[in-house]
């Protein structure tokens, strides 16, 4: 069973020809705002008001995903929607983003995002000028996996990043009506049990 909340829906306004300098004054403007991304890549803003929804599925996804590390010894550092920025071309924050291993990097291992109107996948162009591995959509109730090649991000079946995950079990709990029966139904795929 999906879950469905009566709230409003993500909303998203783009702006082009906007200079870095007047980047930075919208993000200074909207610092304390709760529920607002901000993404910049070339001259284009991105203004994204996220819903209720989007921050349940949100906070879900990373969850699981420290059930997980937890649950295999793979040591982590959750980042959240930090602000990950290169330059003055490109600033984004994922939904979700992960250092994994005893990585240093500045740059995390996986960014996630939720995606629940249009301009996903627009978003890896961005994401391959930061650096980032892999980056994953959660779009209608299916997770997209994308992994940096030489030439761009190719879609894959399987993390490479976490290759021992079981991407259907991960899916397939996000879905699941009650958030307490998800985690356990979660825990249960990955220990074997």
């Amino acid at each position: 069973m999906a879950v469905t909340l009566d709230q409003p829906k993500d909303q998203r306004l783009v702006q082009s020809e906007i200079s870095w300098q007047q980047f930075k004054l919208i993000q200074q403007g909207f610092s304390n705002s709760l529920g607002i991304r901000l993404f910049y890549y070339k001259s284009e803003v991105e203004i994204l008001s996220v819903s209720q929804e989007h921050e349940i599925f949100s906070r879900m996804i990373a969850s699981l995903l420290i059930d997980y590390f937890v649950e295999k010894d793979i040591e982590f550092n959750p980042l959240g929607s930090f602000t990950q920025e290169k330059g003055e071309e490109v600033s984004a924050q994922a939904d979700e983003s992960f250092l994994i291993g005893k990585s240093t990097a500045i740059t995390p291992d996986l960014s996630i995002e939720v995606v629940f109107n249009s301009g996903g996948k627009r978003k890896l162009t961005p994401y391959q000028a930061l650096g980032v591995p892999e980056v994953w959509f959660w779009e209608d109730g299916v997770l997209g996996l994308y992994h940096l090649r030489s030439h761009g991000y190719e879609k894959i079946d399987q993390s490479e990043v976490l290759p021992g995950l079981d991407i259907n079990l991960l899916s397939r709990c996000l879905l699941v009506a009650s958030r307490v029966e998800a985690v356990k139904e979660f825990r249960r795929g990955i220990s074997g049990v």
